[in-house]
Parts: structure tokens; C-alpha cells; sequence
């Protein structure tokens, strides 16, 4: 799934020495540095992976101070951008180039399990500085465990709170029972599916290129292009895919 919103590196410039050092363009769908609002599937679990490691290092040695080093370079990253994140940095300069790029998807949730992990690791951090080594050591378990299942399984605890949490926001907002026909560059001759769509989704053209396989009249809608008619449908992640008919009417919800 692709997001909408980017992270605050988006526009942050590429230097000289930074342009010559990148992956060329033609490796790689989705620039990391300005493309913000997709990421490769494997960065993630890359991070996850360090922030797994480094947790369980502190449990097993009791040196609680790396549990605030997390916390600070979590919060760096998700602060300043990609650009000032270690464990960005390290797989997009040295890991990516070399293993190639994996299926792009929403930015957002990963993004929002790092803001859980930030919470957690200051927690944890406050709770040894206030005496309390048993919850700190707790919360810090806590973290290293979800960060490996994350990064061994793809399973994201907190990726799925965000999921979760989206998918209710839809459904208390009682979106899409209702395209208009204005918004769409299309004349429809009977019921047709419509896709909000992202260029960059690996899922999107996965379920556009079934659905015309399947014989469904689609017609997208690319939230990059057309954000206004995101908002306006309450579209927060894609792809998400309607069955309408022909005067407009929401029949049935196939994705998202």
C-alpha cells in the first residue's frame, strides 16, 4: 500500500557528490530521497533489524543508555528526514545498490511504528532514570522483541496498529458509498470499477492488471496527481478499489 503524505526530507536537495554516488535512476522505481511517500519493503526491515539487535544487546548487558540512542536516532530520522536516518542511509547507499530494489509500499505505516518505538524507548529510558530497572528492562524486551519479529517475519505490530487505525477512519467517516461522475474523465456505459491508484504502487498495477484480466472496466485515479479527490473520498492509503455503477453508486468495496 502507498501513502499520500511525505516525510518532512522530501525536499531536501541532492548535492553534486550525493547525485554521482546514488543508484542510477533507471535501477530503481522510487528515488528514496524525494520519492518519501513510498519505500522499499526491505528498508524497513533493515532498520528493524538494527533497532532488534541493538535492544536485545542492552537487555542482555543491562547497558540502558542504548535504549535513549535508539529512541534519538529514531527520532532524528522521523524529525529531519531519510537523509539523517544511519539506518537509511546504510541501505540505501550501500545495501540497495547491491541487492537490487524491493516492492515499494506505503511510507506511513513503518514510519508510524517508529514513532511507536521512539515512545516505547523513551519510556523505557525514563523508567530507569526514575529508579524502575524492572519496567525499563520490560519495555525494553518489549521493543527488541517486536523490532526482530518485524525484521525476520515481516510481520509489523506497529505497521498493522496504523493499518487498523486507517481502515477505521474509513468506516466511521462512511466514505465512498458515492463516486460523482464529474470527477472522472471517463463515460461510463454501464458498472465499472474505480482505482485510486498510485504510479508508484507495486500493489496498484498488481490489482489493476487482474481486474482488466478479469474482464472490469477500470478507471483510475492517481492520488499523486489528483490529491483533492484523496481527500475528498477519504482515501489515506492505496490501492483502494470500488465497484460503481453507472449513475455513480458505490456497489461494492473490492480493496482497501
Amino acid at each position: 500500500m502507498v501513502g499520500i503524505e511525505s516525510d518532512p526530507g522530501y525536499h531536501a536537495a541532492m548535492t553534486t557528490t550525493e547525485a554521482t554516488s546514488a543508484v542510477p535512476a533507471r535501477a530503481r522505481r522510487a528515488d528514496p530521497w524525494r520519492d518519501t511517500d513510498v519505500i522499499d519493503a526491505r528498508a524497513p526491515r533493515f532498520n528493524q533489524a538494527f533497532v532488534g539487535i541493538v535492544s536485545l544487546v542492552a537487555v542482555l548487558t543491562g547497558w540502558w543508555p542504548l535504549f535513549a540512542l535508539l529512541a534519538l536516532h529514531l527520532a532524528i530520522g522521523l524529525t529531519f528526514g531519510r537523509r539523517f536516518c544511519i539506518t537509511c542511509v546504510a541501505y540505501f547507499r550501500l545495501i540497495q545498490p547491491r541487492f537490487g530494489e524491493g516492492p515499494l509500499e506505503d511510507s506511513r505505516p513503518p514510519r508510524f511504528a517508529n514513532m511507536v518505538g521512539v515512545a516505547v524507548l523513551t519510556a523505557s529510558t525514563v523508567a530507569f532514570v526514575a529508579g524502575l530497572p524492572v519496567v525499563g528492562l520490560a519495555l525494553g524486551v518489549l521493543v527488541a522483541a517486536l523490532a526482530l519479529l518485524a525484521s525476520i517475519t515481516g510481520l509489523c505490530v506497529g505497521c498493522e496498529i496504523y493499518r487498523f487505525g486507517a481502515r477505521l477512519r474509513r468506516i466511521q467517516a462512511r466514505q465512498l458509498v458515492r463516486i460523482d461522475p464529474h470527477d472522472l474523465e471517463h463515460q461510463a456505459t454501464g458498472p465499472f470499477v474505480v482505482q485510486f491508484t498510485h504510479p508508484l504502487c507495486s500493489d496498484c498495477h498488481t490489482l489493476e492488471r487482474e481486474l482488466r484480466e478479469a474482464g472490469r472496466e477500470v478507471v483510475c485515479i492517481d492520488v499523486r496527481a489528483r490529491p483533492d479527490l484523496a481527500r475528498k473520498y477519504g482515501v489515506a492509503a492505496v490501492p483502494v478499489a470500488v465497484a460503481v455503477s453507472r449513475e455513480g453508486l458505490v456497489t461494492a468495496r473490492i480493496a482497501g
